[in-house]
This record gives structure tokens, sequence and C-alpha cells, in this order.
């Protein structure tokens, strides 16, 4: 992953994910806050509704329990044919209480319907409803709710609409049933069933909200077995809450909210639960119309997040762009110098950290350049010195065995020979003493005809030679004093104790920019393991340690002479580690020596 993408992708990670995490945990809480600002204000809201319904079923109770205690249903009772009794006639009898009492009873404009069951079986009407036939008394005295009047011994009875259809009716309205007691001897005398009008618990509802906002609010009456007992909509009476409402709820004391789908919504449930009723007011609100003002928050958040993010990408495009464009170019440009150009410079501009970065670079490459420059001068000073050491060892080297053999041939009184000797020994000194290190061939061939012509004068019937050279490749340069070191080492080593006439055969030719000089004998040759002691490597071992060089180079010379180890050395220093001395041999087969050096016309020929 490039520096740009690792910017943006930190951008992403540090910045963009923490503020949406950190917007999606503020919409959790604001969400939950709402939440629980909302079940504030339904309790009180509730509590109020509740208290409401009841101070209207209070009141009804306190006019009940007047007519109780004026004798009026008493009277009632107490007559012979109660279903036949004209109250309007037996008005005039009553004392002025009692008229004032059936007067409330008859204009009070909440009671809608009025009877009695006489304990003796007689039903009175105080009024009646139409297209509604009351339940017989047998029959009441069949259904649980007459018992549980008879153990309210008098405390009133509330019914909800739809709970008791059969002896209520089906209308949306309230009803209250309690005992009727003599009052002078406390006896069971009869079962007072009164219905409200629902106008004061509509109002009640229809005024009533949580707060001004919640136009989606609805409230509704359930008692606690689930059943839906009013609605001021009128959709879901008589229905049970469960089959509305996904989440199942257990109806007890106090208050309770909760979140949930209703009426296939998402909505917030608030229960509570009536005090001396066994009903609930119920109030279901959607969560969207709650959750308006976290939606707009949530919009904004959204929009400020993808700003945020599309920010991000321009700046990743802009400006990130320029600062990982001039650091990708510092890079290249530090390729270069690896591959070994320290030619190169950065374009530095403005003045910000990458124009430091850039001249620093380029200060950099600078001194890298001119301590290379140093270290490639001093190592031409010390390789020259080198080949210069390699030289002086093998002059002495030479004139030490033709001077030997120039006065053995003295002591022999051969004058031609010496004569002719000292004439070769004078050609050799005059190539040999040239301050040039490199010659052409056709002087290299000369040397070494004169030092064949010298080894031929003191061991004449030892060998003889050839020099197989094309007149084409006389102009080729070489390093002088490269030919007879070699053909040195076939005559001491590679002659040595034949009993047959030696022969040395010198070619050359080129092949694919090398030029190759070979060096052929048909001495007594080496064997494998003389053959590995002409090896020659140079490990980073040796490098690193620094090991000492002139112990090691003693035990070659023992081994194979100081000749071609000079050669070699001084072929792999001038030329490079890709040119150097191979040798081939077997026992009493002879050995090859090719010298591989580099043909400067052929590289000229084929460069573009």
């Amino acid at each position: 992953m490039n520096l740009r993408n690792k910017l943006f992708t930190a951008f992403v990670v540090l910045i963009i994910v923490p503020v949406c995490i950190l917007g999606v945990v503020t919409y959790i809480v604001s969400s939950h806050s709402i939440e629980e600002k909302y079940s504030r204000q339904t309790e009180y809201s509730l509590k109020s509704i509740s208290y409401s319904i009841g101070t209207v079923l209070r009141q009804m109770d306190n006019v009940t329990d007047n007519g109780i205690a004026t004798s009026v249903f008493h009277m009632a009772l107490a007559a012979k044919d109660p279903s036949k009794q004209d109250l309007n006639e037996e008005q005039l009898s009553l004392n002025n209480s009692q008229r004032n009492f059936r007067n409330l009873l008859y204009n009070h404009p909440a009671i809608s319907y009025a009877f009695l069951y006489n304990l003796r079986g007689a039903v009175v009407s105080v009024f009646t409803k139409e297209n509604f036939k009351t339940m017989p008394f047998e029959d009441f005295k069949k259904q649980p709710l007459y018992q549980e009047v008879m153990d309210l011994n008098g405390v009133p009875k509330w019914i909800a609409p739809h709970e008791y259809p059969v002896l209520t009716g089906t209308e949306p309205v309230f009803t209250q049933i309690r005992l009727v007691k003599e009052l002078s001897y406390f006896k069971n005398i009869g079962i007072l069933v009164v219905q409200i009008k629902n106008w004061d618990i509509e109002s009640i509802f229809r005024n009533l909200s949580p707060t001004q906002n919640m136009q989606s609010t609805q409230f509704m009456l359930v008692n606690d077995d689930g059943l839906i007992l009013y609605d001021p909509n009128k959709t879901l009476e008589g229905k049970r809450i469960s089959s509305v409402m996904k989440k199942a709820v257990h109806f007890g004391s106090g208050y309770q909210s909760f979140k949930t789908d209703f009426d296939n919504e998402k909505s917030i449930v608030s229960i509570y639960h009536m005090e001396d009723y066994s009903w609930n007011v119920v109030a279901v609100t959607s969560w969207a119309s709650l959750s308006k003002e976290t939606l707009v928050f949530a919009q904004w958040f959204i929009g400020i997040t993808l700003l945020c993010l599309l920010a991000a990408i321009t700046f990743n495009m802009v400006f990130m762009r320029r600062i990982t464009g001039s650091i990708g170019v510092i890079v290249r440009f530090m390729r270069k110098v690896e591959g070994g150009d320290f030619n190169v410079q950065v374009e530095d501009r403005g003045k910000d950290e990458l124009h430091i970065l850039a001249k620093g670079f380029n200060d950099l490459v600078g001194q890298i350049n001119s301590l290379f420059k140093q270290i490639k001068t001093e190592q031409k000073q010390k390789t020259e010195a080198e080949l210069r050491v390699l030289q002086a060892q093998i002059k002495p080297h030479f004139l030490f065995n033709t001077l030997e053999s120039i006065n053995v041939l003295a002591i022999q009184n051969e004058g031609v020979k010496v004569s002719e000797m000292v004439h070769r020994l004078g050609n050799i000194l005059r190539i040999s003493i040239q301050d040039k290190e490199e010659i052409p061939l056709d002087q290299e061939i000369e040397h070494l005809r004169s030092y064949l012509e010298i080894q031929k004068f003191r061991f004449d019937d030892l060998f003889d030679y050839e020099l197989d050279i094309p007149p084409e490749l006389g102009r080729r340069s070489v390093l002088k004093l490269t030919l007879q070191p070699l053909v040195e080492n076939c005559i001491q080593h590679g002659f040595e104790g034949i009993g047959y006439k030696g022969h040395i055969h010198v070619s050359c030719w080129t092949d694919r920019g090398r030029f190759i000089l070979q060096v052929q004998d048909n001495g007594i040759g080496m064997s494998p393991e003389q053959l590995r002691k002409f090896v020659y490597m140079k490990t980073d071992k040796e490098e690193e340690s620094g090991r000492n060089k002139v112990e090691d180079r003693h035990i070659n010379e023992e081994r194979r002479g100081l000749g071609v180890r000079s050669v070699a050395d001084r072929i792999r220093i001038h030329y490079g580690e890709y040119y150097g001395l191979f040798i081939c041999s077997s026992l009493l087969t002879g050995t090859i020596i090719q010298c591989v050096l580099p043909d400067a016309e052929w590289r000229d020929k084929n460069d573009p």
C-alpha cells in the first residue's frame, strides 16, 4: 500500500470512523433520552387521566350514595307491585329531601339508564333503554358478577364498555352496579344498575395529551385481561390488545413504558394501572413522531459526514498527491542512485518540508558522488601500484634466469650463442622498459620469440615451438609480459623429466567480444589435485577479515610459480573479474592455458 492510500485510510479510520461511532452513540443516547423524557411526561398525563376518570366515577358514586341514604331505592323496592309502580304519582307523598333527590336523579345529565333488581326477583325500572331488554334476575344470579357485587357489600362496582354486554348493552358507556341495603337494619334488599353517558370520559381523553407536539398519541382504556374497553377513535374497541401489539405485557400495579410494534408501527406504549379499578390507561405514541428531532440530527450528521469524506477525498487528490508525488520522485531518484547514477538532482520547489527533503537528498547525493570519485581515484592508484609491484616481481625473476643461462654458455665458451642471447635479451629489455601498460600483440609476440630463442639456446634439444598468430590480430592490445610467464611455466614445469621432445604451440583468436590467447604444450601435465591448486578465488570472508595476502601468495608461489599467478592477478586487476586465466590439464597429455581478454574492437563495432 502506497503512502497516499495509507494516509487516506488513516483519515477514514482515525477520523471518519470515530465520528460515525460518535454519531451512532449520540443517536442512541438521544433516542433513549427522548424515550425517557416522553415516559416521564406520559406518566404524569396518564395519572391525570386516571384521576379525572376516577373523579367522574366517584361523583356518580356520591349520587347513588345519596339515593340510598334518602331511601329512594328502598321505597321503590318496597312497593307491593314494583313492576307497575308509578313513581310520578307517589312523588307528592315523599318528603322534601326525597323529592329533591328524586329530581336530581331524573335531572342528572350523565345518567342514561338505571334499574333495580329486587332480591325477591322483580325488576324496578328507573329509566328505560331503547332496543335493550333487561336481563332477568334469575339469569343475573348465575353470572360471576352477581357474586362479586354481593361480596363488595354495597361498594360500587364499575363495569366498562364491552366487559358485560349481556348486562349493560353494546354502547360505549360505563355502568355502576351496587348492592342496596335497608339502612335501619342493614338488610340486603336489591341491586342498583346505573349507566352514565360517556361525555365526560370522552372530554378527558380528547383534551389531555402528553405534549402539544405529540398529535399521533392514541389513548385507550384496557382491563387487566387485555381487552380494549374504550378507544376514542372507535377502531380498537372490543379487541384484545395482544392482537395489535407485538410484545406481550403483564398488566399490574404502577406504571410501565416500553418500545414495541403497535398496529405494525414502531411505537412507545405507556401503561398506568388505575387505583381501585381493574383498568389500565394506555397511551400509544408513534416513534416516528417522537424521533423527528433525532432524525433531523441524523440527517445533519450524515450530511456532515459525507462532506468530511468528500473533503478527505479532495485533500487526498489535491494535497496528498503533491506530497506523495514529491516523495515518489525522490524514491525514484534514490533507485537511480542505487543503480550507480550519482549525478541525479531532484527539483526542489517551495519552502516547506518537501523542499528541505529534496535539498537534503541532493546534498547527500552530491557528497556520495564526491566520496565515490575519491574512492575510485584511490582504487585506481592502488591498482596501478599493485601492477607495478607485479611487474617489478616479473622482471628480476626473468633477468635472473636469463643471466644464469648466459653465464652457463660463457663458461662453455659458446661465444656465438652468448652474442645471440645478449641480442635477444636486449630486445626483451627494450620492450620491458617501455612505460606503457598495454602494447600491441605483435610486440608481445616479438618479446615472446626472443625469450623462446634464449631458452632454445639454453635447452637446444628440450623443446620446439610454434607461433600461430593471424596477422589481422597483431594490432590487438594486450598487457605486456603476458605470454612469456606462461611459456616459462611450460618449460620449467611441463617439460621437467620428459623422455621426448616437448612442443609449445601459441595461438590466438576472437570470440564474441573476447580476445583469447592460448598456450598449449605436450608436457607431463597435472593431476586433478595439482590442478585444483591453480584455482584462484577471493572470498568475501578474506575481504572482510583482511587475511594476510603475502602468506597466501607465498604458498601459491611454491605450488605453481610466481609467473602464472602474476599474470592472472594483472589481468583480473586491469580488466575485471570476468577475465583471467583458464587452465585445462591431465597427466601425461599436456596442459592448455587460455588467457581471456576483452576485445575492444568488437565492443566498438557493437556499441549503438
